[in-house]
């Protein structure tokens, strides 16, 4: 079975905000109805009030994403070895269903801590793989990357700068690279330094000497994200400010409404074959769910394509036909030209 990859969304902050609002809406457009989502609650396990964390994302997508019915749930994965655990495939079982999954506030040392090796990670990544957007804003941003900035740890606990491993989503794709929200945070004023995540200037360089030779880092601005379409092999960036990619001390910054291939982040190399990498009970979980959901519905964006595409076929303008025909293969539909007239599926 080949790979039909969502996108993956990286949001520096704000994801409840009218810039994170709207990069949700450019989401939502790609995807069928009714929108099923899935807020896990994960960063957030270990605060006493976690549900009302991931409850206040969950009532945002609910009202800003009602015109695609969106039907969202969440995952009360906050901590193993409890009746909460990660590992539950009970309490995962919503995850199975989503198209759109987000992950944000918390700790992102506790986000790597409970999702490494479990369950719930497994088939986040295994979901992607078959189409469902990943959204990720703040402390998730933090945890998916390559290596781990431990914020909490060093400007609050006053431990010594470090650079653990983080869940390393984007291994699956060839890339070393870690992420870093609130890139151009100015709470601390004059007196104090918060910008990258609030460590500051001078901590930042000490975490950026500690990482790999060749990593990558993706700075994050507030209420500012990237989209990742490793499907269409583009990034395009959304929000109020600009993203920054760091290699060996080169800043690169690409601001609102940018687009660039997804080659800047590094050398990409894709999984050939959609449960590459993914331990084979997830893969299966996630594959049987897949099958027993039925006929998609074609998401809008498709069918605008379609639309267009039709025009041009009867306008015997045939290289924009196979540029739109390319563009609704990038989003994971493949076009038949029948005696009836065009009809799409699911890669």
């Amino acid at each position: 079975m080949h790979t039909t990859f969502g996108p993956i969304v990286l949001l520096g902050s704000g994801e409840t905000s009218l810039a994170g609002g709207r990069i949700f809406e450019i989401i939502a457009q790609r995807l069928p109805r009714p929108l099923r989502a899935a807020v896990l609650e994960t960063p957030a396990g270990f605060e006493l009030n976690s549900a009302q964390v991931a409850g206040r994302v969950a009532d945002f997508l609910r009202l800003r994403l009602q015109n695609y019915q969106a039907q969202v749930t969440v995952v009360p994965a906050r901590k193993r070895g409890t009746p909460f655990s990660p590992d539950d495939p009970e309490l995962l079982r919503p995850l199975l269903d989503a198209d759109l999954i987000f992950m944000g506030p918390g700790s992102p040392t506790y986000a790597v801590r409970q999702l490494r090796g479990s369950l719930a990670w497994d088939l986040v990544r295994a979901r992607h793989r078959l189409g469902a957007a990943l959204v990720f804003a703040s402390a998730a941003t933090i945890a998916v990357g390559g290596r781990v900035l431990p914020v909490y740890e060093i400007y609050k606990i006053g431990e010594d700068v470090s650079c653990p491993p983080g869940l390393d989503l984007f291994a699956d794709f060839g890339l070393a690279l870690s992420c870093v929200p609130h890139w151009n945070n100015t709470d601390g004023g004059a007196d104090v330094d918060t910008s990258r995540c609030f460590i500051g200037m001078e901590r930042f360089a000490g975490w950026c000497a500690l990482l790999p030779p060749g990593h990558t880092v993706l700075g994050l601005d507030e209420h500012t994200g990237v989209i990742i379409d490793f499907a269409a092999g583009i990034c395009t960036v959304s929000g109020v400010s600009s993203v920054s990619i760091l290699r060996e001390c080169q800043p690169r910054i690409f601001a609102n409404s940018a687009v660039f291939p997804v080659e800047e982040l590094g050398a990409v190399r894709c999984p050939a074959e959609a449960g590459e990498g993914i331990p084979p009970e997830a893969w299966k979980m996630a594959l049987e769910a897949e099958q027993a959901r039925g006929p998609e519905a074609v998401p809008d964006e498709v069918i605008h394509l379609l639309e267009e595409r039709q025009a041009a076929r009867q306008a015997r303008d045939w290289a924009r036909s196979d540029s739109l025909r390319q563009q609704i293969q990038a989003l994971g539909w493949e076009v038949q030209d029948t005696p009836e007239g065009q009809k799409v599926r699911r890669r």
